[in-house]
């Protein structure tokens, strides 16, 4: 799921102040502490090979984030993608790949516990290359 600022319902206007929000954007119960991310990713960033050796070779910790520019596309087990574009709020639920088209710069929150697992296997895969 992603969504477009601009899309996003207005649910308070005043001077100064645009208050908007999207409800019912993933579900985190069960899932403990959350970890904030700041990702800078160069265009051509694919990580397919990271995640090899992961259930279903995908990353399979959900995210909610925001990009604050740049392009990048997520595929999932079933072969759907989905683009999310500067100023584009969205959701990653698990299983998927992500694959960087243009430069882009993201703020994520991920489950602490499931993402940390995911990035020591991905740091593991580096030291191997």
């Amino acid at each position: 799921m992603r969504i477009r600022k601009d899309d996003v319902e207005v649910k308070m206007e005043i001077p100064g102040a645009v208050l908007r929000q999207r409800t019912d954007f993933g579900d985190a119960t069960g899932l403990g502490k959350i970890s904030g991310e700041y990702f800078s990713l160069a265009a051509g960033v694919d990580t397919t090979p990271l995640f090899l050796g992961l259930e279903g070779n995908l990353c399979q910790c959900p995210h909610w984030g925001f990009v604050i520019k740049g392009t990048l596309t997520t595929t999932d087990a079933a072969g759907r993608q989905e683009t999310a574009k500067t100023n584009d709020l969205f959701f990653w639920p698990t299983g998927h790949n992500v694959k960087v088209t243009e430069d882009a710069e993201i703020v994520m929150f991920s489950p602490q516990r499931e993402h940390t697992t995911v990035i020591d296997h991905m740091r593991e895969k580096v030291k191997s290359m």
